[in-house]
């Protein structure tokens, strides 16, 4: 699986946890009678939608995923790819938090409001990381694929010959020369 796939799948896999545990905060303080409960997890949730916002501004990647990406090996062949595999391998904590957060939302539904806000900031925060591994790949003429590692384990990336863009070098050379039959 290539990795800013993997990136947009988190992305997509941490909205979706997000939008459940809300979900079930909802049903699970209209059950128990806990009015004031819902008001308070929606203050939470726009303090981490701002702070998730504020983290995930810049267009760059983050320092831990530019590492990442300079520690890639490199290699000559297309690695096994099996997408399924790599998801469930690397996002098992975002599963296994969202069901741990949403089986006790009926006994305290603070819980799974709480865990929401968390799910959403991750979201926002991560939400630009995936367009900045790809204009790396484009600018440097590489893929990048996620290594089949335990789970346990740290993520390895493995580096790949790609297609070289040239789209900003072309920008240059326009704006550089004028055309012909133009006056400057």
């Amino acid at each position: 699986m290539r990795f800013p796939d993997l990136l947009r799948t988190t992305v997509i896999l941490c909205g979706a946890a997000a939008t459940l545990l809300a979900v079930v905060t909802v049903a699970g303080a209209s059950a128990n009678g806990a009015s004031l409960l819902v008001p308070l997890c929606a203050g939470w949730w726009l303090v981490a939608a701002v702070s998730g916002v504020m983290l995930g501004r810049r267009g760059s990647t983050s320092r831990q995923i530019g590492l990442l990406l300079s520690r890639a090996r490199t290699q000559t062949t297309l690695p096994e790819i099996n997408p399924g595999r790599v998801v469930l391998n690397r996002l098992w904590p975002i599963l296994v938090c969202t069901l741990a957060a949403g089986a006790v939302a009926f006994a305290e539904p603070q819980v799974p409001g709480i865990a929401a806000g968390f799910a959403l900031a991750g979201a926002l925060a991560w939400r630009r990381q995936a367009s900045a591994v790809s204009a790396i790949e484009e600018r440097d003429g590489a893929r990048f694929y996620v290594e089949h590692t335990s789970p346990l384990r740290p993520i390895r990336l493995i580096r790949t010959p790609g297609f070289r863009s040239n789209l900003t070098e072309l920008a240059q050379s326009r704006h550089a020369r004028p055309v012909a039959g133009r006056r400057a």
